[in-house]
């Protein structure tokens, strides 16, 4: 992917003979969200820290659009990029808009753009506030908009809904979808794995250092063949006739008018059909698709490459 903002080109990290980034080969295209899932020890942090310029692989090569962050161009990479740390810390006595002012200067943005980037964080009435009398959400709101200094191509976000509310969370999301919109690619660490699955493109699942898997939701589950679950309510007491009619389906409950089976995701609307062929009327059907926390354990535990 010669266009690609990001790339680890079989990047390993190795600090006192421990392995911490084992050979990841991963690149991520212009405006593309990508999700980075794992537990602690996965490797997510050594990426980012890669990515900043603020370590070199033992092995491999990072580039950030072409360049190499730590290397003599690094300066150059690192205006293009947007970092929130999963823990923020501001000086408490400086008001929010002095914060952002502070670092404006220091990336060689426009003082200008701060009083927008605090209304799109949802910060403009706390601009005059000292930070001090912030809460742990306004906070990290804050440092989203510190993120956003500059108009950077890249965003790097650890943990970026730790502390907020559902409210603003569902705000920052559309933040994120805006960047998107105007091109800006988006690197996302987090353990609330629930969230990620209608804000981002990817998925990359990382155990112990390695790349397990990294796809589309939809690809992650095709690769995955973990059941698709399907709970069926007809009008009439049709269940036990309909279980009978299923073949290749693991019937796990039927009670009257409800059916329920589990079925590979391959055979799933091919029972649906055959269901709809049946001349039953169904009332509701459910379908449930396994979710990123299934899919995470299986890759996870799964020996996936």
């Amino acid at each position: 992917m010669t266009d690609a903002v990001m790339i680890f080109d079989h990047a390993s990290k190795v600090y006192d003979g421990s392995t911490v980034l084992d050979d990841v080969v991963l690149n991520v295209a212009p405006g593309e969200t990508l999700a980075l899932v794992g537990h602690n020890g996965a490797g997510k942090t050594t990426m980012m820290k890669l990515l900043l310029g603020l370590i070199r692989p033992s092995t491999g090569t990072v580039r950030v659009l072409g360049l190499d962050p730590a290397g003599p161009d690094g300066v150059e990479a690192k205006r293009a990029l947007g970092f929130l740390p999963e823990t923020v810390a501001f000086q408490q006595a400086m008001s929010g808009l002095e914060v952002l002012n502070f670092y404006a200067r220091l990336k060689g943005a426009d003082l200008a753009d701060n009083m927008t980037l605090l209304e799109k964080v949802g910060l403009a009435d706390a601009a005059r506030q000292r930070v001090k009398t912030y809460s742990k959400g306004m906070r990290q709101r804050l440092g989203l908009a510190q993120a956003l200094l500059g108009s950077p191509r890249l965003m790097l976000l650890d943990e970026p809904t730790s502390g907020l509310d559902p409210a603003t969370r569902r705000q920052f999301y559309d933040t994120i979808s805006a960047l998107r919109d105007d091109g800006v690619t988006v690197l996302m660490s987090s353990h609330a794995l629930s969230e990620f699955e209608t804000h981002v493109d990817r998925i990359a699942i990382m155990n112990a250092g390695r790349l397990k898997a990294s796809g589309t939701l939809a690809e992650l589950r095709h690769g995955a063949d973990i059941p698709v679950r399907i709970r069926l309510r007809t009008r009439e007491a049709a269940a036990t006739d309909i279980a009978s009619r299923l073949p290749g389906a693991d019937v796990t409950r039927v009670n009257g008018c409800i059916v329920e089976f589990s079925c590979t995701p391959e055979n799933k609307m091919n029972l649906v059909r055959r269901v709809t062929d049946m001349g039953v009327t169904i009332e509701d059907i459910e379908i449930d698709l396994p979710s990123l926390d299934q899919l995470y354990r299986h890759y996870r535990n799964g020996d996936a490459p």
